[in-house]
């Protein structure tokens, strides 16, 4: 077994080169004339080191780093691609350092190469599943937002005479919410209209958002009594999710149109009090009571009643407003907050209403960490 200096240096797990500050090459290893398919004889003063790297690696080399080279003295693991013999390419990482002579100039430039075939496989691996992962996030977020979308009317209806406005506000893209809302006439001439919010997030909770969608619309058709309809909804979520405890709140209300605005008769499971803007500038919550809807296997839900007038807007939002962080303390926005919102608002039309609380959304930005949905109904003046 020789252990020589230059069995050593010849035989190396890696290539050694060495070239003259012109980059001339005079001397080289076995391990990397092997790798590259070239004879001593070929390399050895014939060929310069920019010689045997690929074209866009010479042209990386010369305009980067042989001038980091020359004012360092030393450059590190570099990503670089060496030609072949044969034409090919051959990955590879490559260290090079200065050393000068007596006078204090640059005598040789030594370099270390180290085979990046297994890295450049590795970093196309990654590169390839990064894509891949890509791709699948955009199309989760595809089907994210068309599942998110089904579970909102495709056209808020307005009725005769009001005003209608709605928005939803996702807090991520990557995953489906539970706010719902809708607005819709009954056979009477009446109109149902309800705002809820599901718990959680993602499948589980777009499947109870369709079910309560549909049970309010299916109850009020059946029995128009918002306290009726919520506890119709109630039994429904308890036989069916009560081991998953997955509840929502609600707000549900039948509207009647009058001469000068509408009357509307409202219970609510749990929710945020509806908001009610006046003509006259003023603002404030509308009362109403009840329990979450879906947790216990009965509740009692009470109805109440509100009048709306020519320039009065009636505007239900879930408590992903509230929720919001804001502030230096990053504190709740609160339910005071958001009627003193609604208070400087008033009197606002419903549209106005929403694109208001829209900008109050943006502003929020990352403090938002809730999915929002906002409704209006306002009377012209």
């Amino acid at each position: 077994m020789d252990d020589s200096a230059d069995d050593l240096f010849e035989h190396a797990p890696c290539g050694n080169l060495t070239s003259r500050p012109d980059g001339t090459i005079v001397k080289v290893n076995a391990t990397l004339l092997d790798w590259l398919g070239f004879t001593r004889d070929e390399l050895v003063g014939r060929r310069r080191l920019g010689d045997l790297l690929t074209v866009g690696a010479r042209l990386y080399y010369e305009t980067h780093l042989a001038p980091l080279l020359a004012m360092q003295g030393e450059i590190s693991g570099i990503s670089l691609d060496l030609r072949t013999k044969d034409g090919g390419t051959f990955p590879v990482l490559v260290s090079s350092i200065v050393r000068t002579g007596g006078d204090g100039r640059p005598d040789v430039v030594r370099t270390i190469v180290f085979d990046g075939r297994d890295r450049r496989a590795y970093e196309q691996e990654l590169l390839h599943a990064r894509r891949v992962a890509e791709n699948e996030g955009g199309r989760l977020r595809h089907l994210v937002a068309d599942l998110q979308r089904s579970l909102l009317p495709s056209v808020l209806q307005t009725p005769p005479g009001l005003e209608v406005a709605a928005h939803y506000r996702m807090a991520s893209v990557d995953e489906v919410g539970g706010d719902f809302y809708d607005l819709f006439r009954l056979n009477d001439g009446r109109w149902g209209f309800f705002l809820g919010d599901v718990s959680g997030k993602g499948v589980d909770a777009a499947a109870v958002t369709a079910l309560a969608r549909y049970t309010l619309r299916a109850a009020a058709v059946y029995d128009p009594d918002p306290a009726a309809v919520l506890n119709n909804l109630n039994q429904v979520l308890y036989q069916e999710y009560r081991q998953d405890a997955r509840y929502c709140t609600v707000v549900f209300g039948i509207l009647t149109l009058e001469d000068d605005g509408f009357s509307a008769v409202v219970a609510s499971g749990g929710h945020p009090e509806p908001l009610l803007l006046r003509a006259d500038g003023t603002a404030g919550r509308h009362p109403t009571k009840g329990r979450l809807v879906g947790v216990f296997p009965s509740s009692t839900y009470t109805n109440t009643v509100l009048t709306a007038r020519r320039g009065d807007t009636l505007v239900l939002y879930t408590d992903g407003v509230t929720e919001a962080r804001t502030g230096i303390g990053r504190q709740r926005f609160g339910v005071e907050a958001v009627t003193a919102f609604a208070n400087d608002l008033s009197p606002a039309g419903a549209a106005s209403t929403v694109d208001a609380f829209v900008d109050l959304l943006d502003g929020f930005a990352a403090g938002l960490e809730d999915d929002t949905a906002v409704m209006a109904i306002g009377v012209p003046k």
